[in-house]
């Protein structure tokens, strides 16, 4: 048998929660007890938690808490760690090496007809996600070091496309991913407030000696939602937004991560949204135009009014080129 068969048939046998001498692993394996002490130094130094008792009735032993932990994953666990790491790593997951090392592992001890099973699932499944920047990998790394260690970042921030750039201290309290791309919530020095941070718009980083405490039940997740979504504290008045259209395109409009949140009631070819009024005019009107003739804004009378202006506007400006 291969050096990895032996550690796993050691690691099998002290799993049942006898203690063993090595003579008697050797005998069971019908090894030489020099492999027996090699597979069980190789274990030791991969992290299972090997008990050595000396004297007459010594052995080896497992912890009693690993042994109590289960030793193999089924067929359908494999397959959704094997899934799950293919979403992380197209998202840029921060950690994909480590990601790739861990499922070589999961393959490295399943036998043929495991191995085969495995990789037909995992090639039945792929991710199409934006490219991500080489940069933003490492930089995931930095930020999400500095959540567990809660240490305070300097760093240089480009807040939008044609903004100045500005260098701001930042205590990060955890890491959001969101419509394809890195959001870091962090509390903001320069303007003494939580803020959501682009992380590909971080242009610089710099450590610092600096530590923080997040702040207890915290979660980034909610605070970017409750930034995003209009809640019953908003101070913006919300309206009504009724849609008529074909039933795919109800369906679609309905599955965007905002209408979603704010859907009010529906059916097959109709739709009624409750947002905010700068969403209504602001944003909206050049979402819905993207679906042409497929939908149609019943109402309100200004949604529909600023539609039909972005829509000349575009005609004109490309009649004019």
């Amino acid at each position: 048998m291969s050096k990895a068969d032996n550690m796993l048939s050691i690691l099998w046998l002290l799993k049942k929660g006898k203690r063993m001498t090595a003579q008697q692993l050797a005998d069971e394996l019908e090894i030489h007890v020099r492999t027996v002490y090699r597979c069980i130094d190789a274990l030791c130094a991969s992290g299972v938690p090997i008990v050595a008792d000396a004297g007459h009735h010594g052995g080896y032993s497992l912890l009693e808490s690993f042994n109590e932990a289960p030793l193999f994953f089924d067929l359908e666990e494999q397959t959704a760690l094997v899934h799950s790491a293919v979403f992380a790593q197209q998202a840029g997951y921060p950690y994909g090496e480590a990601l790739e090392r861990a499922v070589a592992k999961l393959k490295r001890y399943a036998n043929e007809e495991q191995l085969h099973a495995l990789e037909r699932r995992e090639s039945g499944l792929e991710v199409i996600h934006p490219p991500v920047p080489p940069r933003l990998e490492s930089l995931l790394q930095v930020l999400e070091q500095s959540v567990a260690a809660g240490r305070t970042l300097r760093i240089t921030y480009q807040s939008g496309y044609e903004s100045d750039v500005t260098e701001r201290s930042i205590d990060p309290y955890g890491l959001v991913h969101w419509k394809s791309a890195w959001y870091i919530v962090a509390y903001c020095r320069l303007r003494e407030e939580i803020r959501s941070f682009r992380v590909d718009r971080i242009r610089d980083w710099t450590h610092t000696e600096e530590s923080f405490e997040r702040p207890g039940g915290f979660s980034a997740r909610q605070f970017l939602l409750k930034d995003l979504l209009p809640g019953p504290e908003t101070q913006e008045a919300l309206i009504t937004v009724r849609i008529q259209g074909q039933p795919q395109a109800i369906n679609d409009l309905c599955r965007h991560w905002l209408l979603g949140y704010t859907l009010v009631e529906r059916s097959a070819d109709h739709v009624q949204f409750q947002v905010t009024e700068s969403y209504a005019y602001a944003r909206l009107p050049y979402m819905l135009l993207g679906y042409g003739g497929s939908i149609f804004a019943v109402e309100p009378l200004p949604l529909k009014e600023c539609m039909a202006g972005i829509a000349s506007a575009l005609a004109q400006y490309y009649e004019t080129l």
